[in-house]
């Protein structure tokens, strides 16, 4: 039966992957109620504000829910917030079982809604493909119990780990299939971060062009306000929430206002650059729960050294460059020893069409703290 089990929390899990992008900052979740041996109804997290999957599932029942089993991907919540209570629900609706994927850490709901739905006489068991289920909603668990963004650094290089070639040439390192897996994390995640010298060498768009897919808010480090009206994001701010981060209003800070940017006054650094920790602090006050820092290579190592980074995804070209000046996908200072670097845990590899994808977590991220 466990085999059957975890099929249907499986589907469970195809389900919740279809809210990515739409219900930030609400946990991604999927519903599946089997009743004899057939699956009588499915629902998942549509949007932010809707209803939550095991309502939705409820609601697209094909015949009485009474005595059937419930799989959802995250315990049920038992508190009012933008929709009611699931845990009501299920009880209303006389759910004989209820499979559970992992808790949910939200103070107002862990552990809280599983024991309402025991009391009410109904047998409730956890843990039914629970790293699938915790992984699926990393960003989730890191901004619930953090309030600040889940934040996953990303760059593509070549295998001789450049990142432009010695001419500052770089489109493109990966291919299309690589590329566009970029414009899927794009959808999913809030908010998007880049330098101010990404903004000048590169003068990006920071869109998603995936079909149906939503654009994440921009988010520029520019402590002294330099990125040009001209540049794409300031002539598309009033189109795409664009945030410029700085340490110190001034009049070019007030023309990127008076342009449509959203001016963030952050606390400086030693180094008078913005405080990364203070950024972060102040967008996941704004609800902005994951943040994809796409460049450049002082920022990448900067965000390491400040300790924001939860995850790397980096994308590698079987390509060889060279040149000792050509741009590597970390700069800064650098660390002194070889004992003392960043590890990465719970690596995965995967092949998009010529190039491969390496991605792992920093040691503070929920999936490795779980290991």
């Amino acid at each position: 039966m466990q085999e059957q089990d975890e099929l249907y929390m499986r589907r469970a899990l195809e389900l919740a992957r279809r809210g990515a992008g739409r219900v930030s900052p609400n946990p991604m979740v999927g519903c599946v109620i089997v009743k004899a041996g057939r699956v009588i109804g499915e629902g998942w997290h549509e949007h932010c504000g809707g209803l939550h999957a095991e309502r939705n599932a409820l609601k697209n029942c094909t015949e009485d829910p009474a005595g059937a089993d419930l799989y959802v991907t995250l315990e049920p919540c038992c508190h009012w917030g933008r929709t009611p209570p699931c845990t009501d629900a299920i009880i209303e609706n006389r759910i004989g079982r209820v499979f559970v994927g992992c808790p949910d850490p939200n103070p107002l709901v862990a552990g809280k809604g599983a024991r309402i739905l025991r009391e009410a006489g109904i047998p409730v068991e956890t843990g039914l493909c629970e790293d699938e289920c915790r992984q699926l909603n990393a960003v989730f668990f890191h901004y619930i119990t953090h309030k600040t963004p889940y934040v996953v650094l990303k760059y593509a290089m070549t295998l001789d780990g450049k990142i432009a070639s010695c001419t500052g040439d770089s489109r493109w390192v990966t291919g299309e299939t690589a590329r566009a897996h970029v414009h899927e994390t794009r959808n999913r995640l809030t908010g998007i971060m880049v330098g101010i010298g990404t903004v000048l060498a590169d003068d990006p768009l920071l869109t998603c062009r995936m079909e149906g897919g939503h654009n994440p808010v921009r988010i520029v480090c520019d402590s002294r306000a330099r990125t040009p009206l001209d540049s794409r994001l300031i002539r598309t701010a009033r189109e795409v929430p664009t945030l410029i981060a700085v340490t110190e209003q001034n009049e070019r800070a007030a023309a990127l206002q008076a342009a449509g940017a959203e001016i963030l006054l952050c606390r400086a650094d030693g180094a008078g650059h913005v405080d990364l920790n203070d950024l972060m602090a102040q967008l996941g006050a704004r609800e902005i729960d994951g943040v994809l820092l796409e460049g450049g290579a002082s920022l990448a190592f900067a965000a390491l050294r400040a300790g924001i980074v939860q995850r790397v995804q980096a994308y590698i070209a079987p390509k060889l460059l060279g040149g000792a000046e050509a741009k590597t996908p970390l700069g800064g200072a650098g660390i002194a020893k070889m004992a003392d670097a960043v590890r990465l845990h719970n690596l995965t590899v995967t092949r998009l069409g010529e190039d491969l994808l390496l991605e792992g977590d920093l040691p503070c991220s929920p999936a490795s703290s779980k290991k």
